[in-house]
């Protein structure tokens, strides 16, 4: 369907529910932009946009802060070495076309180790999980969807039987009044009721679709109520949620700023983070 959206021309396609991977990503990208807000960098140089270091560390849960050229950059890569007595990786493999860089530096010397959380775990696992799920989950509220359109099923006996019951849907969809023309047409079809509890499956689908986006969102320390009661809640009831907010948000925003004193120990800058509103 074309439509002109503000004279831009732009056309409109029908969204292909049963394209798994699409809907994944689409649901995964939606969600960054989300979280890419939760924290204010200050202090970055021209060369360090602050989307690229959430970006990097959010999606590989790891990359480092380096100097190339008298100017820093972020750049990810992958671990390198021997590790130390505990076993983390000592050093990190940068390998950058753009800035002819193919380097492994050590880490706490040559860079600084910029990581999301404190395992260097990123957030795509977290994502795609709950991705899948919401997507399953549309798939099958779009199948319960179309099948309540379906209030019976209608069996004809013969063919002349069935041309009618066809002409008679027809007229109905049209929005005409359908008419039935001869006793035949009674004696000669069947109906059967169908999807008599399709509205209550629908209902049970929605609330558990808010749930896993609720659950998505409170993993991520973002707010969302998740009381499934159908009447009226409390205040209190609808902050039972605070408080398991906290420890993975607290997690990133801790690395973060320990990273950060590294980065103006080592390169003598002036960074500092803060919550975002």
């Amino acid at each position: 369907m074309d439509f002109n959206y503000f004279g831009l021309g732009q056309s409109f396609e029908v969204y292909d529910f049963k394209d798994k991977q699409r809907s994944v990503t689409a649901y995964v990208n939606y969600m960054l932009n989300r979280v890419m807000s939760m924290f204010e960098y200050k202090g970055l140089p021209d060369t360090i946009p602050q989307k690229m270091i959430e970006l990097y560390i959010m999606i590989n849960g790891h990359s480092v802060i380096i100097e190339h050229n008298d100017e820093l950059y972020v750049c990810f890569g992958s671990w390198g070495g021997e590790p130390d007595m505990y076993y983390v990786p000592r050093n990190y493999i940068v390998a950058n076309p753009y800035l002819n860089l193919f380097k492994t530096f050590e880490i706490g010397k040559d860079c600084v180790l910029a990581h999301n959380d404190s395992l260097y775990y990123g957030l795509m696992p977290m994502f795609q999980r709950y991705a899948t799920m919401l997507v399953e989950n549309d798939i099958t509220m779009r199948m319960v969807d179309i099948n309540s359109r379906i209030t019976a099923l209608i069996d004809a006996k013969d063919d002349s039987t069935y041309e009618s019951a066809l002409k008679y849907l027809s007229d109905i969809e049209a929005g005409e009044n359908g008419v039935i023309a001869s006793q035949a047409f009674f004696d000669g079809i069947a109906t059967q009721p169908y999807g008599e509890h399709n509205f209550q499956v629908l209902t049970d689908l929605i609330e558990y679709h808010q749930y896993t986006k609720a659950s998505w969102f409170n993993e991520l320390g973002l707010n969302s109520n998740y009381n499934m009661k159908r009447e009226a809640i409390t205040s209190n009831e609808s902050q039972l949620n605070d408080d398991m907010l906290l420890p993975l948000i607290d997690d990133m925003f801790n690395c973060r700023k320990i990273w950060i004193e590294q980065v103006n120990e080592m390169f003598g800058t002036d960074w500092s983070i803060e919550w975002s509103s």
